[in-house]
Formats: C-alpha cells, structure tokens, sequence
C-alpha cells in the first residue's frame, strides 16, 4: 500500500457498516484526517448507491456509481457473510483492533447478529458505537423503516418547499442525510474526549428525525409564539425584494439576486444602470417593493434576460448587492475559488479511471487532512484486511474464502 500523510486523526480505527449517505459521509471525514476507516459490505446485500445513479460512462456496475464514490473515499472495503458464524467471529476480532463502530441499520438489526452495544462492551469495554436510524433507538416509531427521502417529509422540510399555488414538491434528495453527518461527527470527537478522560466508551444514538427538526427551528419558534404555520414561498423571503433566482441570457441559465435594504436597493438601481422603472415611488421601499414584488420580479428579469449570468452576478457585487450564479457541475469545477484552494483532486479509480474527488471543506494549519484514495470496489481490501490488521494466517484465510465467509 502506499504511504499516506498523517492526519489529525492518525491512528483512529473505524468499523463502519454504515450505507447510503449519513453514515458514510460521517466516516468519510474520519478517513480524509487520518483515520483508518473499514467498510464491512456483503455481496448478498449491497449498498444501495452502488446501484444508483449516475454511473460512470452510462456503463451499469457496482463499482461505478457516482454517488457511492463520492462518499466512500479513503476507506478500506470488505465483504463477510453476517449471517455465517464465522462472518460475525471475524467482525467481533475487527471490533477488538477498532475504536469506533458505526452503523445506520434499523435498531436491532446489529443485536441479532449478536453485534449491538452490549456485545461490543464484551469485546472491547472502551469501545465508541455510533447509531444512525430513522427516529432514534427508543421509542414507539424506532421500527420504522425508511431513507432520508422519507425523512424530509416527516421532519417538515417538504412542506416549506415549492411554490404557493403548487402542491409543495421536496427536495431531490435525502436531505437529512446531509444534515446528520455534522451531528455524527462532533459527537465521535465528544465521545473519544470523554473515553480519554475517563477511560469509558459510549453508545451514541442519533435519531435523524431530531437532527432534521433542529434545522428548522425559526419555523417551529413561529409557531409556538405566534401559531404560524410555514408553508411554501418559491424563492420569496419576508425581509428581501427582489429576491430570487431570475433567468439570464444562454440555455437555462440563472443568476441569483437579494436586495434586503435601501443601501442594497440603491446599488441595485446602478447595477441595472438606474432604469427608469428604478425611480418609480413605488419601489422606493422595502414595504412598496414587497407590495409590487410581481412587477418587480418581471422588470428585474427583463433587465437579467440582456446579460449572462456571469455578468449579472459580477455587476450586482461590484454595487454590494448580494448575488450569485446558479452553478452547474461544470461551473464547479471551473470555479476560480475552487481551483486555487485545490478543492477538487484527480484519482484514479480502478473501474472508473480519472476523474475528480472533493477535497475536506474544512482545513487544519498543522495537519493538513486531504483525500489519499478512491472509494473501494467491493471488497477490494478483503485480503489486506485479514492479513495485515487481523494477523490471519494463509492457511485460514484460503479456507473461510472456500467456505465463502467473504461473501
């Protein structure tokens, strides 16, 4: 194996049987500072976004999706059969090297493999567990089963999303998935603080359902002080016009504008060049503005439509008025700000071959933390695994893979 920089967390040691996006991701920050992270996976039962879209090339396999690429990185990859005795001995020898376990299955699914806290505690008694599920590991909906796409709903976000005349319409994605990974974090830092000052693991339960709804806490405080209910607003906000995402000159191409005060306002007016609709009474106000926003959204349009995003977005900023383009992929990775902190890097995957990675979005002054490998093909790393940190013996490894433990 090649020689990686060491990180911040050096010498941490994951078990992650996490899948999808929460856990990853979680585990995925880990591995970028340090810590050596093993994914356990099984043929019989794949991650779900290994079949998922988009796939590289247009080309259909396990080792060539997008999205199980982007949150897999750095770690080491292994297939065991759970449901073989043999599978859960080699996991429970994994659990004595391993600081931490991670894990996103429905409550119970680890205990009936004889794996949840308690049998942990058995093997190694300072032992961190991280469990991300649906509602938490307590309580009378702690059984249900589903993905952050439900989630979304359930927490409340669905609801706050579209326009006013329009059904509300959600995200594309499971968006607490990317909400809980911060939660998961902060707590295995917390968790690994109190085990060195006290010498005593923990079992962290974090329900996704509690760490979505604390991402909406102005709307849950309107309602209990003023019994508001927040529903869909398109890209209106109470303190801003205009405020919106207006079309630009090219194919489907936007460019973002807020205007919040009169000082905003006035650089406004000189950005689109004091128009002579910019001087009419009625937008001489927030209060006027928000009362005539339909007729000022079309003429803040009219004025976008002549010019590119880009330009837009450059002359609202040279006047202090916040504004942004809407970005595509490709914009991303042209983006100046980007390329000179080096946010996207090259590797080369097996399957996929080149192309590029995300980078840590945080940086550290002394230990700097940055992506070392591509995600793992399915169970790219079994051998290693067994080898080099279980100590396992040819003669053993040769004779699980016969009775196909490693499946």
């Amino acid at each position: 194996m090649e020689t990686e920089e060491r990180g911040a967390l050096h010498g941490l040691k994951v078990l992650d049987f996490s899948w999808v996006i929460a856990g990853p991701e979680t585990t995925r920050y880990l591995a970028f500072h340090g810590a050596t992270v093993v994914k356990v996976e099984s043929k019989s039962r794949l991650d779900i976004f290994r079949a998922y879209i988009p796939m590289a090339e247009g080309i259909p396999g396990i080792n060539r999706c997008g999205a199980f690429d982007a949150y897999n990185t750095d770690k080491y990859d292994i297939t065991i059969d759970l449901n073989k005795q043999k599978g859960v001995s080699i996991i429970k020898r994994l659990v004595a090297w391993a600081d931490v376990v991670v894990e996103n299955f429905m409550p119970g699914t680890m205990e009936k493999w004889n794996l949840g806290y308690d049998d942990l505690k058995g093997i190694r008694n300072d032992i961190i567990m991280i469990s991300f599920s649906m509602q938490g590991q307590t309580g009378p909906h702690s059984q249900v089963a589903g993905f952050g796409t439900e989630l979304q709903s359930l927490v409340g976000y669905t609801n706050l999303m579209g326009w006013p005349d329009r059904p509300p319409s959600g995200t594309n994605s499971p968006y607490t998935d990317f909400v809980v990974p911060w939660y998961g974090i902060t707590a295995i830092m917390a968790a690994l603080d109190y085990r060195e000052r006290t010498g005593k693991g923990q079992h962290l339960d974090i329900g996704q359902l509690e760490a979505g709804a604390s991402f909406l806490s102005s709307a849950i405080l309107d309602y209990t002080v003023n019994n508001t209910t927040a529903t869909p607003r398109g890209n209106r906000s109470d303190y801003a016009a205009p405020h919106g995402a207006y079309r630009c000159k090219g194919d489907d191409r936007w460019c973002a504008i807020a205007v919040h005060n009169d000082d905003e306002w006035m650089g406004f007016c000189n950005a689109v060049g004091n128009l002579s609709w910019t001087t009419e009474p009625r937008f001489s106000t927030l209060s006027g503005r928000k009362k005539n926003e339909d007729e000022l959204d079309k003429l803040t349009e009219s004025w976008t439509l002549g010019h590119t995003h880009g330009e837009v977005m450059t002359k609202m900023q040279e006047w202090g008025v916040p504004s942004g383009i809407v970005a595509t992929g490709q914009d991303i990775h042209s983006d100046l700000q980007l390329r000179h902190r080096a946010h996207f890097k090259l590797l080369d995957h097996p399957e996929m071959g080149k192309h590029s990675y995300e980078s840590p979005s945080w940086r550290l002054s002394k230990t700097s933390g940055k992506i070392q490998r591509p995600s793992p093909c399915l169970g790219e790393h079994t051998e290693h695994v067994c080898r080099e940190i279980l100590g396992m013996s040819d003669e053993e490894f040769i004779e699980l893979l016969q009775e196909g433990i490693f499946e």
